[in-house]
């Protein structure tokens, strides 16, 4: 595969160079994170089932950890970004897809194999609505697109214009000159990714929760309408609930949280 290719001639240019000790990864996808294995990949096809782990090790002749990439950004941000001072940490990226990872005591909590905290796929009712369908970028990009329609002078598709793909990204600027159908997006976004996160909350009682991906870019007008949603939905006993941070990261949260997983890894 192309991507393997490019990888094997990266670390035979960097392993001479910077000498490292170990390796770290976080993959987007389910992981059996003690083996290596990739269990699925949801966005490239010839990666499931692929012994990532073994590989790597027998390239590099390094010890390698291999982990889902949510969890990896989880750890980074717990531990150098939005989530320090905090336990436990969660965390959710709002990306093409909603991921989520928990850390507890600096260490990523894993259930039974392959052990995500798929916050995409809780589910709101028994038809299958899931969060990420309704919180994802793609989700809002579908949104924004449908008031081309519906309210063709709005200012924000008056902003998206003939753009094509992530109209997410005006959602800011139509928010910032008070375009109502914006806010009204915002809202409905905000408030299904506070009940989908109220589970974690009944559940796991993290102290903060900590909000990234390319539509936490939105700032803190998400992150002020998350916060409120979810105190409406979680019970009276666990007021106030977790805070609600953005990220600190940003892109480097992945990387991040693998530089830590690398720290851990053994042959």
């Amino acid at each position: 595969m192309v991507i393997r290719g490019q990888i094997r001639a990266t670390l035979t240019e960097l392993i001479p160079a910077k000498k490292p000790a170990a390796i770290g990864v976080g993959f987007g996808g389910p992981v059996d994170w003690k083996t290596g294995q990739i269990c699925r990949s949801h966005q490239i096809e010839g990666w499931a089932d692929f012994k990532l782990g073994d590989w790597l090790q027998t390239l590099s002749r390094l010890p390698v950890r291999v982990d889902n990439d949510a969890n990896s950004g989880t750890l980074g941000e717990a531990l150098h970004g939005a989530g320090v001072g905090f336990n436990p940490v969660f965390y959710v990226t709002l990306g093409s897809g909603v991921g989520g990872g928990l850390v507890v005591n600096g260490q990523i909590y894993h259930g039974a194999k392959p052990g995500e905290a798929e916050i995409g796929h809780v589910r709101f009712d028994r038809s299958g609505t899931i969060v990420e369908s309704r919180c994802s970028g793609w989700a809002v990009d579908a949104k924004i697109r449908q008031l081309k329609t519906t309210e063709p002078d709005g200012l924000l598709v008056k902003l998206v214009g003939n753009s094509t793909g992530s109209e997410a990204r005006f959602l800011s600027p139509a928010l910032e000159k008070g375009d109502p159908e914006a806010k009204r997006i915002l809202n409905e976004t905000a408030e299904d990714l506070a009940f989908g996160l109220s589970h974690v909350v009944h559940l796991f009682h993290p102290e903060v929760i900590v909000l990234g991906g390319g539509l936490s870019l939105v700032g803190e007008p998400l992150r002020a309408a998350v916060e409120g949603a979810l105190r409406s939905f979680t019970m009276e006993a666990f007021a106030p609930g977790p805070k609600v941070r953005l990220a600190a990261l940003g892109e480097d949260a992945v990387p991040m949280g693998a530089l830590e997983l690398a720290k851990h890894a053994t042959l």
